[in-house]
């Protein structure tokens, strides 16, 4: 089992991204939980007239979390991945959802936004604090910025519970499906050594976003995932 560095995760991706979502699927609540986490952007009229931007989409679960939140806004998923926008397209979608290969830190030139949404991006991303700022620069003022992410570093029952369930359930799991342990590996691995709650909350404010809060997850996630919100 080798240990990923940051840079080598979106190709670890590729790898993984014809099995991600069966085991996604396998998981209690997460699907309920993206779309929690979607309607905390606050979209209002059903999105209609505005410009949702999904940072690291995946697959596409994100993405159909905030189209059930805003499902006539102009949705743009955007993912570093080749292989899991792969899969992501080949899903059947409304003609206001388009996909776009590009790391965060490249997407300076598309705003405004009206909402920015971020499933477990920021845990995967080398110098957090810069892209954060963009995702900022990216908000028309007073629109918000939703980071739903793993953070277990302010718990020790959390940090246990998170180790007992990725070498019982998530690194056997997705040995089996994809045939590797280094992306699942990696996952409990860089859940560990993440932001605690209170460390990301920090973080967002420093790189300019108010009114930040965090929201707690439901099910055996609570405690592990939460749904963090700040306004540009």
């Amino acid at each position: 089992m080798t240990r990923l560095a940051v840079d080598a995760v979106p190709a670890a991706f590729d790898s993984a991204a014809r099995g991600y979502d069966r085991l996604v699927g396998a998981n209690p609540g997460y699907h309920r939980e993206l779309r929690r986490s979607a309607t905390a952007l606050g979209i209002a009229r059903g999105g209609e007239g505005q410009r949702l931007l999904d940072l690291g989409c995946g697959t596409g679960a994100s993405t159909a979390a905030l189209l059930a939140a805003a499902p006539l806004a102009e949705i743009t998923g955007v993912d570093a991945s080749a292989g899991m926008l792969e899969q992501a397209r080949r899903k059947r979608w409304p003609d206001n959802v388009s996909f776009v290969h590009a790391r965060a830190e490249e997407l300076e030139a598309r705003g405004p936004y009206d909402g920015v949404f971020a499933a477990y991006l920021i845990r995967n991303l080398g110098r957090p604090d810069p892209v954060l700022a963009a995702v900022r620069g990216l908000l028309k003022p007073g629109a918000r910025f939703v980071a739903h992410e793993y953070s277990v570093r302010d718990s020790l029952v959390a940090t246990a519970w998170w180790t007992a369930v990725c070498w019982s359930v998530i690194i056997p799991g997705g040995v089996l499906v994809t045939g590797s342990a280094d992306l699942y590996a990696y996952l409990w691995r860089s859940v560990l050594e993440f932001d605690g709650v209170r460390a990301l909350r920090q973080r967002m404010r420093r790189t300019g976003f108010t009114d930040v809060r965090v929201l707690p997850a439901a099910g055996w996630q609570r405690g592990i995932v939460h749904t963090f919100v700040g306004r540009a």
